[in-house]
């Protein structure tokens, strides 16, 4: 008997959707030319990387001029901050961003701190919010650059972006927000939030794997993060990853167009996952906002339990879930995310995030929750500080 298959890891990456493969396929064999060359089959690749970002300037109100292709969210991450930090030296040295950002950030601010910059590393609240106070707080005459991310890859929660441009607008101060885990789920209007660089992934939005894209405002003076052609209006050299492109555009179109009613039925799902949790698992706490959260993230810590033992366990059933980010998925350590919301250690060990997709029905919810239930229950049974603690509270 095949064993049942529940992806709860969309976080971590997506499946192509057929659409998506179907308009990729002929850039694979066909429509194969060199976009840079200056016969037929090239010149028309060219255009069609041209009416993709048409497709994705539109997704976030912005003109296609402002779309730079990458090869993803970790590309875009550190070219928004390395070639700022290059191009506005002269102005400062002082950058600031969050203690939750992805690690694309954090161990970019990191490198940069070896090249003389200053990083001021934000705390957060219980739930993940930047607290706008404090974050204002910490604008120096010599700061650069804000970058907070749009919404936390782990717990999930929204941060207030569009506020957090304008306190940076209103200092001279860039913003760039990593939007990989936001972009297509929750609305985005780069000109409304504020926004002046912004960095997203095509393999969570049911796209490609190996593609991206960076918005980069007009008028922002940052400059090649690859040298060696003429590509990417020449500030970003390669030979154009035409399929990647092609299929980025349409499952951004795909997504942006069915956003309203996908996010609304995934919310749903979510929020039953969180009540049957919250209601038939003890010693269970929700991590993130409870209101301003992604629409697919569910992100809970089990007292008393470790998580690698659930995820090894669910996947025994069928069901694939996450610790925490993909990322750092091979490292014993807690999550940094959990740490800054104020877990101690032991209970940050024991998260499970689970991230859905408009492919999980309420079914599949119900079969992960009485699975879990059980999970939970056998890791407990066998651990001595649960005995302990249940003999002390009797």
């Amino acid at each position: 008997m095949e064993k049942k298959l529940i992806y709860m890891d969309n976080a971590a990456t997506t499946p192509v959707k057929p659409e998506v493969l179907d308009a990729m396929l002929p850039y694979f064999t066909e429509k194969f030319g060199n976009p840079s060359s200056i016969y037929s089959i090239s010149s028309e690749n060219k255009k069609a990387i041209t009416d993709a970002r048409e497709v994705i300037a539109k997704t976030i109100n912005t003109t296609p001029e402002n779309i730079y292709f990458t090869a993803g969210g970790s590309e875009s991450d550190n070219w928004a901050l390395k070639a700022t930090a290059d191009a506005y030296a002269s102005k400062g040295k002082h950058i600031i961003t969050t203690k939750i950002e992805h690690h694309a950030i954090l161990h970019t601010c990191e490198y940069l701190e070896t090249k003389g910059f200053e990083i001021t590393y934000l705390d957060v609240d219980e739930n993940g919010l930047v607290k706008l106070d404090e974050l204002t707080a910490a604008i120096r005459p010599d700061t650069i650059l804000i970058s907070v991310m749009f919404a936390n890859n782990e717990i999930g929660t929204i941060e207030p972006i569009a506020e957090i441009g304008k306190i940076a607008h209103e200092h001279g101060v860039l913003f760039h927000t990593d939007a990989v885990q936001a972009y297509t789920q929750v609305p985005i209007d780069v000109e409304a939030m504020n926004i002046d660089m912004m960095s997203t992934s095509g393999h969570k939005i049911n796209g490609p794997k190996g593609i991206g894209f960076l918005y980069i405002r007009k008028g922002v003076k940052i400059k090649s993060f690859i040298h060696g052609g003429a590509q990417e209006r020449h500030r970003r050299a390669g030979t154009e990853n035409v399929t990647g492109i092609i299929g980025l555009a349409k499952a951004a179109e795909i997504a942006t167009a069915n956003m309203k009613e996908r996010t609304a039925e995934e919310i749903k799902v979510r929020d039953h996952l969180i009540e049957r949790i919250e209601k038939e698992i003890p010693y269970a706490k929700l991590n993130g906002d409870r209101v301003k959260r992604l629409p697919n993230n569910v992100n809970f810590s089990f007292q008393f339990v470790e998580g690698e033992s659930m995820l090894i366990l669910l996947d025994s059933k069928g069901i694939c879930a996450s610790s925490g980010s993909a990322c750092t998925s091979g490292s014993l350590d807690p999550s940094h995310v959990l740490l800054a919301i104020g877990l101690p250690h032991e209970i940050a060990h024991g998260s499970l995030r689970l991230t859905i997709s408009d492919q999980i029905t309420m079914e599949d919810a119900d079969y992960v929750v009485d699975n879990l239930k059980e999970i939970v229950n056998h890791l407990r049974e066998m651990s001595p500080l649960y005995e302990d603690f249940i003999k002390k509270n009797k």
